[in-house]
C-alpha cells in the first residue's frame, strides 16, 4: 500500500481494530433487550454483579462458566467501555447489554438452578432475570 512495511502493518492493524470495534457494537445492538427489558436489565445490575461475583466462585460449575464470568467481571472493573457514555441509550446501557448476553450463555451452559440458588435478590427480580435471558422461569 504504501511501500513501507512498518506504516502498512501499523494501518492493517488499525483497522482491524476499527472492524472488531464495529463487529461489537453491531453484536451489541442485535442482543440489546428490547423496551422495558432493558430498564429492567439496569434496575437489576447489582443484583447481577452480585449473581456473577457468586457463579464466578462457585467451584462446582463447569471451569469454563467461571472463566467466562471471571472475564466478564474484569470487562466491568475496566473504565474503558465498548461503546462511549455520551452516546444516548447504549452509552450507559453496554455494560448492562453485555452482562446480559454473557448471562444468557452462562444460564444455559451452568443451568437455570444454579443461577437460582445463587441469585441475591427477590423473586421478582430473578423472575426478571430469567426474561433478560430468554429462558423460562420454571416454577417458583
Amino acid at each position: 500500500m504504501t511501500g513501507s512495511f512498518w506504516w502498512d502493518l501499523l494501518i492493517g492493524v488499525a483497522a482491524a481494530l476499527v472492524l472488531a470495534w464495529l463487529a461489537l457494537v453491531v453484536a451489541l445492538l442485535v442482543v440489546r433487550p428490547r423496551g422495558s427489558l432493558l430498564r429492567e436489565a439496569l434496575r437489576l445490575l447489582p443484583d447481577v454483579l452480585r449473581l456473577i461475583r457468586r457463579l464466578a466462585a462457585d467451584k462446582d460449575l463447569p471451569r469454563g462458566v467461571r472463566i467466562r464470568l471471571g472475564l466478564l467481571l474484569a470487562y466491568l472493573a475496566l473504565p474503558i467501555d465498548l461503546i462511549p457514555d455520551f452516546i444516548p441509550v447504549l452509552g450507559y446501557a453496554d455494560d448492562a447489554i453485555v452482562v446480559t448476553a454473557v448471562l444468557r450463555g452462562v444460564v444455559r451452559r451452568a443451568g437455570l438452578e444454579a443461577v437460582r440458588a445463587h441469585w441475591p435478590g427477590t423473586p421478582d427480580g430473578f423472575t426478571a432475570v430469567t426474561r433478560l435471558t430468554g429462558l423460562p422461569a420454571g416454577n417458583g
